[in-house]
């Protein structure tokens, strides 16, 4: 049986005009709904205390572990209103698999997949009025489930009280203006994550380590930046947030194999399962960044794009090092990088069959 996610009332909720103000134009990440859902771990009682209660702030004493020792995880997944009002979630078992083999990797107790399901769709039932409309467009409401060090000590090791939450967002498409094809420059300088490291869960230190390197490429005027790998800063990984794809003229669909410093993104999955309905082979081996650059240049490589929750699906126009700038063919987005996106939404948004299962119907 799940943890009971009951739902405490916020009482003092948005107005329906201010939420209506708000999903007009929700942006990515600048607003959050009514509610969250919150849970407490600890060594000598486990799971409890879980509900649905009034969005707002924690109370962190000073020396709380995860200030300290940036003991903490995340997911990021999405509801989405089909034309007929109801709301689906895509894959959210792959999310709470992902989760549970990221708190083993950061010494963190696990949550279920029943617990972390109770969660999300008791939080999202109590604020279905947040899910934007969608259909005409690529609005949902953007999901956050997160555990963290919540015990107040100075020590390394694991902590012994550890709090879970899920807090909701609702937001707009990611390309507000249209998808276009980005610029990334290729770093050789920074890594994300090394061998043994903790490059395939999906914590905090990681994105925070990719920074510096992502404001390096906003300085050098590009949209996002390319990481290699750290023993011979030869094998091309992923973006600062993004898995990475390229197609070649020969129909292969290739993407670097997981090999521990790589995170396992559900649409990385998804797109791989998808490959072959679109008459491509998909692949997963290493990818050498002079394999890249060289297929690029040849036009062996016919499209190169990056994937992930947010975004869905970004068409790679540009990659650029040390070495100068390598258009990728006509620089605009390619057929195969449109085809599987537009495959990929109208699967979460109901406009297409879910022939492989991966919807939950919540509301």
């Amino acid at each position: 049986m799940s943890l009971p996610f009951d739902l405490r009332q916020n009482q003092h909720p948005r107005s329906a005009e201010e939420r209506a103000a708000i999903l007009a134009d929700p942006g990515f990440g600048n607003h959050f709904t009514d509610h969250m859902a919150v849970a407490t771990w600890t060594s000598s009682d486990g799971w409890h205390d879980s509900a649905v209660v009034p969005y707002g702030p924690f109370t962190l004493d000073p020396a709380t572990a995860v200030l300290h020792y940036a003991q903490e995880i995340f997911e990021g997944l999405k509801a989405y209103r089909h034309a007929d009002g109801s709301v689906w979630l895509f894959r959210p078992d792959q999310n709470a698999a992902r989760l549970r083999r990221s708190a083993r990797r950061m010494a963190l107790p696990e949550l279920s997949e029943e617990d972390f399901l109770a969660s999300i769709d008791a939080l999202v039932s109590a604020d279905e009025a947040w899910v934007p409309g969608g259909v005409s467009g690529e609005q949902s409401l953007y999901l956050r489930p997160f555990l963290f060090a919540s015990e107040a000590f100075l020590g390394v090791r694991p902590s012994r009280r550890v709090t879970y939450c899920c807090i909701a967002s609702p937001a707009g498409p990611y390309f507000a203006s249209g998808v276009h094809p980005v610029r990334i420059w290729v770093s050789t300088t920074y890594n994300r994550s090394g061998p043994g490291g903790t490059g395939a869960a999906k914590t905090g230190g990681n994105y925070a380590s990719s920074l510096v390197a992502q404001a390096e490429a906003a300085e050098k005027g590009f949209d996002q930046v390319m990481f290699t790998d750290a023993v011979e800063q030869r094998w091309v990984e992923e973006l600062g947030g993004m898995n990475v794809y390229l197609v070649t003229t020969d129909n292969e669909l290739v993407t670097p194999a997981l090999s521990g410093t790589i995170l396992e993104g559900v649409t990385r999955d998804s797109i791989l399962t998808l490959a072959r309905e679109f008459g491509l082979t998909p692949v997963e081996r290493q990818i050498s960044l002079e394999e890249l650059l060289a297929g690029v240049d040849s036009g062996l490589v016919s499209e190169v794009f990056a994937c992930g929750t947010a975004a869905v699906i970004t068409p790679i126009g540009l990659l650029a090092d040390d070495s100068g700038d390598h258009k990728v063919s006509s620089g605009e987005t390619g057929e195969v990088t449109a085809a599987l996106r537009k495959n990929l939404l109208d699967v979460q948004y109901g406009r297409a069959e879910d022939t492989h299962g991966w919807m939950r119907r919540v509301v």
